[in-house]
């Protein structure tokens, strides 16, 4: 294997004629350890256990203003290029798309939280991307790495995921407002009992391991709602509209690059672009443990390349009418069938588009149907919370605040921006200014702006 900066450098052998060698040759599928056919099922496997990002995240992008159909398209354009991206210039197994959190942040917090017009707060994605690139291009992910403790990284992961399941749950009506006890468990009803039962069904679905479980889930909750209303009397929450359509392009180009470039926007940014870093690398960590897709230096591999692939889609998917595109940790499930190299991400790509012109049929899904996919979403994202040491309250006490407040004050922001704050002031009154590192600083200092200027 080769050092990541200088792994492009591999070429196809000359001679390759037919279109397996040709593949095998430009992907090294045989050197990895693998095989074609073998590369293509990993695709399939890793495109099935995403795939409900294609009817998740325009349900989420909705909520914000944009068109479901344009959102529909916008993540399809960005799961397709991106992907194939990683393919032919990281060759890495690994799928790119709109992340789950990154919408969240996009909708609940930028949108409905802070006012912002959707198009202003892909404005803020756009930016984040841009700044996420000078960050990849001169490689100083070790410095920051080290700057940030490893406790508020996996808290913050943990923190989303508790947002976006008590999303899920809010859009079910299974959570309520409640001006007694603030929530509430809501009325039983056709909808709720629904949800329920695609909830169960789904989590039962990802415990056998049944390949696409999530959107097995969606797919099944969405039958089971659309006679629904017309039993029980409620709204008709599925509705036929047709099957295929040509793709909405009515969100590209619609982001205000200038209109993000205001001082009270900087720390969305920021917290964008620290989400979105740290999620690709972590991810990226991961996956070259659990499959050895290392360098010779034991770094994964083609880092810094996979890196640039993922700071240009969340450059790409703001121009294009969606929130930030980052790795997907559902990339394990390809991994975990065999694949090994770029040729994987390929097969994911080309797999995401014809989807393009599914819309009509995509926005049948109602929201109690999505609902039991952002449950289990939350839970995935819940995984790192052991790995805190909540024996150490200097470090537990900051990321606590962070996993708590996210879906107590319904803002991943304000999260952030307490456990920083807490983190920088523990440090400082128990005179451990050593371990305060300046990126640490700065970050306080931006939730200090961010907390002042949103209220």
């Amino acid at each position: 294997m080769q050092h990541p900066s200088t792994a492009s450098a591999e070429t196809p052998r000359s001679g390759a004629s037919h279109p397996g060698k040709w593949l095998d040759a430009y992907f090294n599928v045989s050197r990895r350890g693998s095989a074609v056919k073998t590369e293509i099922l990993a695709g399939i496997a890793t495109f099935l256990a995403s795939m409900y990002i294609i009817v998740v995240n325009p349900a989420i992008l909705s909520d914000a203003g944009i068109p479901f159909s344009a959102a529909l398209s916008a993540t399809v354009m960005i799961s397709f290029m991106s992907s194939l991206a990683m393919g032919l210039y990281a060759r890495n197994p690994i799928l790119v798309a709109p992340g789950m959190g990154m919408n969240a942040l996009f909708t609940y917090t930028l949108v409905m939280g802070a006012g912002l017009s959707w198009e202003v707060a892909l404005g803020c994605v756009f930016w984040s991307g841009v700044l996420f690139a000078i960050l990849a291009m001169f490689n100083v992910r070790q410095a920051i790495i080290e700057a940030i403790p490893e406790s508020l990284r996996y808290a913050i992961t943990c923190g989303i995921g508790l947002f976006i399941t008590f999303i899920g749950l809010k859009n079910a009506g299974f959570i309520v407002g409640s001006e007694a006890t603030l929530v509430s468990l809501g009325s039983l009803s056709p909808s709720l009992v629904t949800f329920f039962i695609g909830m169960m069904a789904t989590v039962v679905l990802v415990i056998m391991r049944f390949n696409g479980a999530l959107i097995l889930g969606i797919a099944l909750t969405t039958l089971l709602a659309a006679p629904m209303g017309r039993l029980w009397g409620e709204e008709v929450l599925v509705e036929w509209g047709g099957m295929m359509a040509w793709p909405d392009f009515s969100a590209v180009m619609q982001v205000d690059i200038w209109g993000a470039l205001k001082v009270a926007y900087l720390p969305f940014i920021f917290v964008m672009l620290f989400t979105n870093f740290f999620d690709a690398l972590s991810c990226f960590m991961a996956l070259s443990e659990s499959a050895d897709l290392k360098d010779d230096q034991g770094n994964p591999r083609n880092l810094k390349r996979s890196m640039t692939v993922d700071a240009f889609a969340s450059m790409i998917a703001a121009p294009l009418g969606t929130s930030a595109a980052q790795t997907f940790i559902e990339s394990g499930a390809g991994v975990a069938q065999g694949g090994r190299t770029g040729l994987v991400a390929v097969v994911i790509a080309l797999l995401f588009l014809p989807f393009l012109f599914l819309s009509p049929l995509l926005s049948l899904v109602p929201g109690i149907a999505t609902a039991p996919a952002l449950v289990l979403v939350g839970l995935f994202m819940l995984a790192p919370v052991g790995k805190i040491d909540w024996s150490r309250y200097d470090q537990a006490f900051p990321a606590f605040l962070a996993i708590i407040l996210m879906p107590l004050t319904y803002s991943i922001t304000l999260g952030i921006a307490f456990g920083f704050l807490s983190f920088v002031i523990i440090k400082a009154c128990t005179g451990k200014l050593a371990e305060i590192k300046p990126a640490m600083w700065i970050s306080a200092a931006l939730s200090i702006v961010m907390l002042v200027t949103a209220h």
